[in-house]
């Protein structure tokens, strides 16, 4: 690729040229719109390198261009720089695409300045562009934000950059929570915080009680994600446009890691019928035509990877994790168990969807597991979450059932279809 400086540069930084950004603009006059948590924790002290990453189509983009718009009340607009990434190639042409505005703020008397480089990922060798300037100290007064939607493959190439983030951090931008949700869309003062202050806020959340079922309702549908949001605050339904079109770029990441279409259908399917309950990658692998456990290990982890799944590990008593037990799966949004049924065309369970809710909220702060006794069924706790050096339990119900806390579960919660709402409501999780 031949790079155009003076082509791109109206293209993606309008701001240059005193215009207004369209997806910044789009949001702007977007009828239900929220800001992101996230753009308040990124810190523009030079020297840094902050990598962001998240599902697709969760707003990283949006993100990025209100914190922009943000920056352009106080500093030089020419010294913010942006570039996706998405039609470049190699690690080559992004260096060129560096060292083409580099050379460029030169000339403008620009001395630092706040670099995006969106989906990165996109990217094959990125890590060889951005590493070699940091090295070379062409970079030592600039703030760099990096975003990606496939973390394995953004994060795992942070181990490259040793002693090279400066005062970067990792970040990584969720769909809605159902606290977040619930302020959004149902307009309601509730009290919301960490796993500490859980029984507490919800307590007080009763006087919505009524209110949060309904909106929880609706949250089931649309899960945390804008453009299912905005579907449904306009049609009452998410669109079968906006599904497929999920659909499509899960497919499109998953087919990026080199992972068969036909396999994965397999694999997912496999987890629909196991609905929650504790699997084996071996037990997969004996049911489908993939016959490496190995291999379905690798497909997993790629979902987790692209932040479709959350895989949940067995924790004893004692605090031990047991790799090598039955894990639990779980989708990390309501609104990819509807992509998955349009995708396998099945009915997804309801348990299994309120329990996964309940599994990825906590899991955004705190280190999440589950828990099986010899005993079967009776002696399981759906969702144990480690705060400091206790363990918490969650146990998932949509009908009426008596459920007693072993004795090594500190605090536990039994939640049915009346008391979810209520609990998810009072927990803020970013």
């Amino acid at each position: 690729m031949k790079f155009s400086f003076n082509k791109h540069m109206e293209r993606y930084n309008p701001w240059w040229i005193n215009e207004t950004d369209v997806i910044y603009r789009t949001w702007q006059t977007s009828k239900l719109k929220w800001i992101p948590d996230i753009i308040n924790k990124i810190k523009l002290k030079p020297f840094s390198l902050h990598f962001l990453s998240g599902p697709r189509q969760v707003g990283k983009t949006t993100a990025i261009k209100i914190l922009i718009h943000q920056l352009l009340e106080k500093k030089d607009p020419k010294s913010i720089f942006y570039y996706s990434c998405d039609e470049l190639t190699d690690h080559r042409e992004l260096g060129e695409v560096l060292d083409s505005y580099l050379s460029v703020r030169k000339s403008w008397d620009i001395k630092k300045s706040i670099i995006f480089l969106d989906e990165i990922t996109f990217v094959s060798d990125w890590w060889r562009a951005v590493k070699s300037r940091i090295d070379s100290g062409t970079l030592k007064s600039d703030v760099l934000v990096l975003t990606g939607s496939a973390t394995i493959d953004l994060l795992k190439h942070k181990e490259l950059f040793p002693g090279r983030r400066g005062f970067g951090l990792d970040h990584v931008l969720y769909p809605l929570d159902f606290s977040s949700y619930v302020s959004l869309l149902g307009g309601l003062n509730i009290k919301s915080g960490g796993i500490s202050t859980l029984e507490k806020n919800s307590s007080a959340n009763k006087i919505y009680s009524e209110s949060l079922k309904e909106l929880f309702n609706q949250y089931m549908i649309t899960g945390g994600f804008p453009r299912s949001i905005l579907d449904f605050h306009k049609y009452k339904k998410v669109s079968l446009e906006t599904t497929k079109t999920y659909l499509d770029w899960l497919r499109g990441d998953w087919s990026k890691a080199g992972k068969s279409d036909k396999y994965m259908k397999e694999i997912l399917s496999y987890l629909i019928r196991a609905v929650g309950t504790p699997i084996s990658w071996h037990g997969i692998s004996t049911e489908t035509s993939v016959n490496s456990p190995n291999t379905v290990r690798s497909y997993l982890e790629t979902l987790e990877g692209i932040h479709s799944l959350l895989i949940l590990n067995l924790i004893t008593p004692t605090g031990k994790v047991e790799h090598k037990k039955n894990k639990k799966v779980h989708f990390t949004d309501p609104f990819i168990f509807r992509v998955m049924e349009h995708y396998l065309n099945v009915d997804v369970s309801l348990d299994w969807l309120f329990e996964a809710s309940v599994a990825a909220h906590l899991a955004r702060a705190h280190p999440v597991f589950y828990w099986r006794g010899s005993g079967g069924r009776q002696l399981e706790v759906d969702v144990v979450c480690k705060y400091k050096d206790l363990q918490i339990g969650f146990e998932v119900s949509r009908g009426v059932k008596r459920w007693k806390a072993p004795w090594h579960i500190k605090k536990g919660y039994l939640l049915d279809r009346d008391s979810l709402p209520l609990y998810l409501s009072a927990l803020k999780t970013v």
